[in-house]
């Protein structure tokens, strides 16, 4: 028999024999699993929120073998996440509404209730997390000026009433090493509890600099987070979080293009700079928060502080003196960069919610923000025998000051429809002081923007809900760099219409939305060496977004189950500003806009007498991706695979795995340097395949 025909036949006794066991086992054992979601700050059946949401349990995190933003973002449907130039740097897009260098980030991070004020908070390690929202489309009313893309809401393990907890340990490609693991338990029985969890990794990297001999992307990172809940009675919670996370690794990895064949965004090009760049990230975070149940509802308080820095060094021309001798970009010496960041985020959210029963619920709140940020960026030129010269040296001092207030009322206005208002508004303003010269001069300038949302939700029955919303989201403006124009706020309106529905006795989950949103002011980033070699935040006058969304997961045997997700995004610039310098004409996709995004997991569980065997396959094809609002640049779909095979019981669990078994090569980021520098490209390279085992035990 051919190994081909073994595999097939394999196969067809496995589902065999679980087809069987699924037919002699109890009805009631082969539903889904019932998630519950916060994603309208309430707690809910994600079955009847009348909203986009993709919802991840812990016990899919575990088997997706989730450690970080980057192994479950890029999985979900219209949604994009990137990684690239400094350890702390990110990218996520959701709908076509794309992170940008030096700006807001258009989704709303939340960790346990409390808003991540900052971008560079989105790529962290996840451990001991019991839940992930990642909710699409305009979330202002609820989440904020943030929203304007959507809202990733994070909820980690609560403290237990009983010692309870779980180590992990693992090892892989590029010399990986890893530990996480938490304990959690009373202190005073019904009214003290704690939880405290952490995790550490170190890996050598796996993408190799061809000029050094050395890997650039080695990381290692060291987070550590206390949980404590105090339950003075059953009106009252207290949950204080502390947490810290320090990070060092590789950075300005970037690899140049020959400018010879420029315009090819899918060239494997590896980093050949001379300087082995590298960046250090610190957060350090403390949060209360209270929740007072009163007869007329529930009284929230939320304290939040940040303090973060981040730094880096690198190669400023991405070349070295014997590819380039030339120097940088062709125009002289070889040249370095680096920045130093730091950030101070205070924050305040009060809002009474009404209970959850009645027939007419509420929410009413206030929030205030505080941000200091200071950035410190220098360049050299390099000339061998002499001190370095300076190229540039810039120092920024921001203050920026957020006040919002916000409502949301829902009404059943029959037993299956409901109506639900909310309205939010947001002002922010922003100060910077150039700092870089002894007269420190300052400027300011305030945004501000009134966000509706309305939907109006009907259930078809216990089991098919329909939904139609009308919701808007707004991202403040703000400075270009030292010098640097103002560029303007970003306003979007969503509409949206939504199916979600159980079917197969409660085996089949199947959610689908189609949207149009209009986005005014669309904001985009782009090196300008017209400029100096600025980064520049700029705006798109109209553009238009419109998509379509499917997730399913249905437990086909006891032991097997299938699940995916679709989605599509046209975008189509409608209206330029006649003195915009970038090149870009109307009808082209927005800048980091991908096509498509496709995703399918399956799960089979053998049972191996007192153990059971798990088979977990996860396939993403993402599709092609547009860089720059010319459309000249754009990235070929990409095709990505992993792999977890596990044996083990309720109480430890042995696990090897795989990621991007294809191999396959893409940019992460992508930067077509042309604008006073014709031919010049750098991009981030991706991760190639990697493997490795870990083992887990519960206690």
């Amino acid at each position: 028999m051919s190994q081909q025909h073994s595999v097939a036949a394999l196969a067809a006794l496995l589902l065999g024999q679980q087809s069987l066991a699924a037919a002699q086992a109890p009805e009631g054992e082969l539903t889904l699993e019932e998630v519950t979601v916060t994603a309208q700050r309430r707690a809910e059946n994600l079955q009847d929120v009348p909203v986009a949401v993709s919802a991840y349990t812990a016990a899919e995190l575990e088997a997706r073998g989730v450690s970080s933003t980057r192994d479950i973002l890029p999985m979900t449907p219209n949604v994009t996440y990137d990684e690239s130039f400094t350890i702390g740097n990110s990218f996520v897009s959701i709908r076509g509404v794309a992170q940008i260098n030096n700006a807001d980030s258009p989704v709303a991070i939340v960790v346990d209730g409390v808003p991540q004020n900052s971008q560079k908070q989105l790529r962290m390690e996840l451990f001991d997390v019991e839940r992930i929202e990642v909710l699409k489309g305009p979330q202002g009313a609820l989440y904020g000026r943030n929203a304007i893309g959507g809202a990733i809401n994070i909820v980690t393990r609560a403290p237990s009433d009983e010692l309870d907890g779980w180590l992990q340990v693992g090892a892989g490609s590029g010399n990986l090493r890893e530990a996480s693991g938490a304990v959690s338990g009373p202190i005073v029985q019904d009214r003290l509890l704690f939880r405290l969890s952490g995790a550490y990794k170190d890996s050598d990297g796996n993408i190799e600099n061809v000029f050094l001999r050395e890997n650039v992307d080695f990381y290692e990172s060291k987070d550590i987070r206390a949980r404590f809940l105090i339950l003075p009675n059953d009106a009252l919670t207290i949950d204080l979080r502390g947490s810290f996370s320090d990070i060092d690794g590789g950075a300005v990895m970037d690899a140049s293009m020959d400018p010879t064949q420029s315009g090819n965004a899918n060239r494997e090009v590896l980093p050949r700079s001379d300087i082995l760049g590298s960046s250090a990230r610190e957060i350090s975070d403390a949060t209360v928060k209270i929740d007072w149940r009163t007869g007329v509802g529930t009284l929230t308080a939320i304290t939040g502080y940040t303090d973060l820095t981040e730094d880096y060094y690198g190669d400023l021309d991405f070349c070295n003196p014997v590819d380039c001798p030339a120097g940088i970009f062709g125009l002289g010496p070889q040249a370095d960069q680096a920045q130093q960041l730091d950030v101070t985020l205070l924050s305040q959210e009060v809002r009474l919610a009404s209970p959850d029963e009645q027939r007419l619920r509420w929410i009413v709140g206030g929030f205030y923000l505080s941000t200091q940020r200071d950035l410190g960026t220098i360049a050299h030129l390099l000339i061998p025998g002499i001190p370095g010269i300076p190229l540039i040296v810039n120092a920024e001092e921001n203050d920026n000051d957020a006040y919002s207030a916000f409502a949301q009322v829902d009404y059943d206005l029959t037993d299956r429809t409901t109506l639900g208002v909310s309205l939010r508004y947001d002002r922010d303003e922003r100060e910077q002081t150039n700092a870089s010269i002894p007269a420190r001069p300052t400027r300011s300038k305030s945004f501000s923007d009134v966000q509706p949302r309305v939907v109006i939700d009907h259930k078809l029955s216990d089991d098919h809900l329909v939904y139609a919303t009308y919701a808007t989201g707004f991202r403040s403006g703000g400075f270009n760099g030292v010098g640097g124009r103002p560029f303007d706020a970003e306003t979007l309106q969503n509409f949206e219409v939504g199916y979600k529905s159980t079917w197969w006795n409660d085996r089949l989950r199947l959610n689908t939305a189609l949207f149009r949103s209009r986005s005014e002011d669309y904001q985009f980033f782009y090196i300008d060496f017209n400029q100096g070699g600025a980064q520049v935040i700029d705006n798109l006058d109209k553009v238009e977004f419109t998509g379509a969304e499917i997730e399913w997961q249905a437990q086909l045997t006891r032991y097997w189950t299938l699940l995916g997700a679709i989605g599509v995004l046209d975008s189509d610039i409608k209206s330029l500003d006649p003195n915009l310098t970038v090149p870009a004409q109307r009808g082209n996709h927005t800048p980091k806009t991908q096509k498509s995004t496709f995703s399918l997991g399956s799960q089979l569980e053998i049972p191996l007498g007192s153990l059971t065997a798990t088979i977990r396959v996860d396939y993403g094809r993402w599709g092609k991706k547009y860089w720059h609002p010319d459309n000249v640049d754009v990235r070929d779909p990409v095709n990505m695979l992993d792999l977890r095979v596990s044996v083990g019981n309720d109480q430890w669990t042995a696990t090897a795995w795989g990621r991007n078994v294809l191999d396959e090569f893409y940019w992460q980021d992508f930067n077509a340097l042309e604008f006073g520098a014709p031919g010049v490209d750098i991009g981030s390279p991706s991760s190639p395949d990697t493997y490795g085992v870990e083992v887990r035990y519960k206690f």
